[in-house]
């Protein structure tokens, strides 16, 4: 019959012009933990390092010590100078010997006090902790106030490390100021074993206990006094130095949760952000734009057993967590876009793609928090194209779980 092949006809148009669903990418609104981090490069550092310097001048003999060499504190003699009679002072710079020596004395004495300082201190912030501790086992303790506890904890224990290589540096200094003195007024022995008529060669030893990072000047020469002769730290006492924009130093708190990766290892490293230099500096980065950078300093928060190979100016990747939540709602990043200041998402409602406004909060580019807008298990459209608009019909994809 004629109708019922027009009324396929029509059918036929109509089906044909029927708007057809847009396929999209979607994904669930979750709740989980989000965590915000600053990412940039590091580098380790020695924290307490000396550079050993001729006290005199004179011919310093060849040091054979190499980097890596276990040096001991007031015994292992690392560089022999034979000052000969040229060491003798006048009455100016005896005079001045006497005050370099008095100066050392009254460092030395300053050194003991920090050091009977900072000990008292990590004693008393360890007690602390270990109060904290309890409580927070009893689950009457927040979260901050057990970081902050721990962060004082650490920062003390690490002032008291520092103090105890302050005071060591300082009875070497004093020794070595005696030492000057003694030589230039003449009290030391004037003739060597051989009959030369040199004064006995002035022996220079290790003012710490730890290893020897750099060999300055290896062969044997004339050197003036104060020439830098080695460097000597402890390998294992490391920090890390990490170099951030600015604008991101401001978001870094002390006692900040760093993730260190890329190090060697199979596992990342943990440490702790001690402070954040005031000063920042000028920096030209790859693509030529001039960008503001500052330091940021960590402690490791692990044992060094950890690490064992990891040594000074080591290259590592550092997460500098600047905020974090266990629970937050949180939404691909790429599901939310911005239309006169105000933040949008599509959900997907029966098949069709509904506007809705969100309040967002943290970010750390892959995925947002949301704080109004939106409700856990629904179903958002990933990077909606101009085809979704509000009502459009929609074909998922796939379920994306980022």
């Amino acid at each position: 019959m004629p109708w019922i092949g027009g009324g396929v006809l029509i059918a036929l148009i109509v089906i044909g012009l029927w708007p057809r669903a847009v396929p999209v990418e979607v994904a669930v609104v979750t709740r989980g933990p989000l965590v915000v981090t600053v990412d940039e490069e590091g580098m380790t550092r020695v924290k307490q390092r000396y550079v050993v310097t001729a006290p005199v001048a004179g011919h310093m003999r060849r040091i054979d010590w190499k980097a890596g060499a276990m040096v001991e504190a007031g015994k292992t003699p690392l560089a022999i100078i034979e000052a000969g009679a040229a060491d003798f002072l006048d009455g100016r710079a005896q005079a001045q010997a006497e005050a370099r020596v008095r100066a050392a004395e009254a460092a030395r004495d300053g050194a003991a006090a920090q050091l009977a300082r900072g000990e008292a201190a990590a004693r008393m912030f360890n007690t602390d902790f270990e109060r904290v501790k309890l409580l927070r086992d009893q689950k009457v303790l927040s979260a901050q106030e057990y970081d902050a506890s721990r962060m004082r904890a650490e920062t003390a224990t690490q002032d008291a490390r520092a103090a105890v290589f302050a005071a060591k540096v300082a009875e070497f200094e004093l020794q070595q100021a005696r030492a000057l003195l003694i030589r230039g007024s003449g009290s030391a022995p004037t003739e060597s074993p051989s009959g030369r008529g040199n004064s006995e060669p002035l022996i220079v030893t290790s003012p710490v206990n730890g290893r020897i990072l750099r060999v300055l000047q290896e062969s044997a020469r004339i050197v003036p006094a104060g020439f830098a002769l080695l460097e000597i730290g402890d390998p294992t006492d490391l920090e890390v130095r990490i170099e951030v924009l600015s604008r991101d130093g401001v978001a870094i708190k002390p006692g900040s949760r760093v993730m260190l990766e890329q190090w060697g290892g199979a596992e990342p490293l943990i440490a702790r952000v001690r402070h954040v230099e005031p000063a920042a500096f000028t920096k030209i980065s790859a693509l030529g734009v001039e960008e503001q950078r500052v330091y940021a300093i960590a402690d490791f928060a692990e044992a060094a057993e950890k690490h064992p190979n990891l040594g000074d100016s080591f290259r590592v990747e550092a997460r500098i967590v600047t905020w974090e939540k266990a629970d937050a709602l949180r939404v691909p990043a790429g599901a939310l876009f911005e239309r006169a200041g105000t933040w949008f998402a599509f959900v997907v409602d029966g098949g069709r793609a509904r506007r809705n406004e969100v309040r967002v909060g943290h970010s750390n580019g892959t995925q947002t928090e949301v704080l109004e807008g939106l409700t856990e298990g629904q179903r958002v459209v990933i990077y909606p194209g101009d085809k979704v608009a509000e009502g459009t019909r929609t074909a998922a994809l796939e379920v994306s779980a980022r």
